[in-house]
């Protein structure tokens, strides 16, 4: 059943999404050299990698410099991928992620292997299940780079507290996951998008 959600609504989202795809994808290409897509290797079910796909926000070879965006303003960031990134739009490739059988529209989201590496046994068994578009920890840290702007040690701060906190979430949400459940997280996802300020 989960599976079927995931194709018909990847589907209609790439469908309803294409105009929104095609013109990220000029300016994107217009303001700045480089792809317009982002390919960055993530962990998937299983402990498996995989390319996550995502609309370049960032100069050319920016994530040698850091994982972690820190502030409202990187100067990394591109001046389309400061609006893609604030309306989640950059996000939007990941629907053929979805398509494809390699994520889900609903579940933890996938972290880089060098956080994966950190993680407990107990911790693991958020990778028993696909990782996805959007989940409760998506939605409490929609502005996590604003979080990390003034920490001394962004990444030590990532690790220590936010990363502790989402697998919380993660555990919260493979307890409980549903049908009803995943609709719940949708919702609240598409406002959380819609209540920007």
């Amino acid at each position: 059943m989960k599976r079927i959600l995931d194709i018909f609504l990847s589907s209609v989202g790439i469908v309803l999404t294409s105009p929104i795809l095609l013109l990220s994808s000029v300016l994107i290409k217009l303001s700045s050299k480089g792809p317009i897509i982002y390919k960055q290797k993530r962990v998937g079910r299983y402990n498996n990698d995989f390319n996550i796909f995502k609309f370049r926000t960032m100069y050319l070879n920016s994530d040698k410099k850091g994982l972690i965006t820190v502030g409202d303003r990187d100067p990394r960031v591109t001046s389309v991928g400061y609006y893609l990134r604030k309306l989640k739009i950059d996000e939007l490739p990941q629907l053929f992620n979805v398509l494809l059988g390699q994520m889900s529209m609903v579940g933890p989201r996938p972290e880089v292997r060098k956080y994966v590496d950190l993680y407990s046994p107990e911790d693991l068994k958020v990778l028993n299940v696909k990782p996805g578009i959007t989940d409760y920890a998506s939605i409490l840290f929609r502005n996590e780079n604003e979080l990390l702007k003034d920490a001394p040690d962004p990444h030590k701060k990532y690790i220590e507290e936010i990363m502790p906190k989402k697998l919380s979430l993660n555990k919260e949400y493979i307890s409980q996951q549903s049908f009803v459940t995943d609709l719940k997280i949708i919702c609240l996802t598409m406002k959380s998008i819609l209540n920007l300020k």
